[in-house]
């Protein structure tokens, strides 16, 4: 299966509220951005609903990019000291499901033509991914043991959630996977460059989610207070299925996925850039509820 839709109506409803502001020390003026805050449908995750709103107002033109993702994209020529971004979403999340051949199919599943075409570029190193011999060696010690492609990328979940510690502040957008796996600290950007390194290495094709999850109540789970990461790895029986190190868990209807690629350059929320003042303080607010 490489399609990444689903018909099943059963699931729930998740609606995202998340708020951007950037405020300048002085007036900026050019400010050219790039948006990832609206999902197309995934497989598990149809979309309802999507609004944009940028103040000052502006003209978004909305476009695919490489894999797939709906981007924005928006400038402003005349000067302003704020900026604000702010998006609506609503989605249909289905039931979880991986076939029996998802849970026990090896690495020989990945031997097929088609399915090496489909997967190559989650293979390779990227901006934010390399493979050094280290993260290679240690990733081939914790799967060894395991001949299932979903047991060996479920091992290196555990191991990273196990063995580092989620620790805002330690690290920043520019921290690079061999950085945080030598500090084994950061947050979840951090955790799933990490593990998407690790699985590369060995073989199994990962690729960078960037979402929400579902926020409060008893089973919260970390990273829920801003936009969140995690790893997807490809069973050629299912699919694109997400492993979140940050909370050792599957990405289930509690997720929102907004957007995928190769890192976290591929998919950031908001990338931008201005002429005018360096100061600027940021605020962001995200609200995820089940309707």
């Amino acid at each position: 299966m490489t399609g990444e839709t689903e018909t099943d109506c059963a699931g729930i409803t998740l609606a995202v509220r998340h708020r951007t502001v950037f405020r300048y020390a002085g007036a900026v003026r050019n400010s050219v951005n790039t948006l990832h805050l609206e999902p197309r449908d995934f497989l598990f995750q149809r979309t309802l609903s999507a609004f944009i709103k940028v103040i000052p107002a502006t003209r978004l033109r909305r476009f695919d990019d490489l894999f797939g993702n709906v981007t924005h994209h928006f400038e402003l020529s005349s000067e302003h000291d704020r900026l604000e971004i702010e998006s609506m979403v609503k989605v249909r999340n289905l039931p979880l499901h991986i076939t029996n051949r998802g849970y026990s199919d090896g690495m020989d599943c990945y031997d097929d033509p088609t399915i090496r075409e489909h997967c190559w570029q989650y293979l390779l190193e990227s901006r934010w991914v390399s493979l050094p011999p280290e993260i290679w060696r240690q990733a081939l010690d914790l799967t060894m043991a395991e001949t299932a492609v979903f047991e060996k990328a479920a091992a290196i979940m555990r191991w990273i959630h196990e063995e580092f510690t989620y620790e805002p502040g330690t690290t920043d957008v520019e921290t690079h996977l061999e950085q945080a796996f030598a500090l084994r600290k950061g947050v979840c950007q951090d955790f799933t460059h990490v593990m998407i390194g690790m699985c590369r290495a060995i073989g199994l094709p990962a690729r960078y989610a960037s979402g929400y999850i579902l926020t409060g109540g008893r089973d919260s789970l970390v990273g829920a207070q801003a936009s969140h990461a995690w790893c997807e790895v490809y069973l050629p029986e299912t699919g694109w299925i997400g492993f979140d190190p940050t909370n050792s868990v599957l990405a289930d209807q509690r997720y929102v996925k907004i957007a995928v690629g190769r890192d976290y350059g591929d998919v950031a929320p908001i990338h931008g850039s201005y002429i005018g003042s360096a100061g600027c303080r940021m605020e962001v607010e995200v609200l995820v509820e089940r309707l």
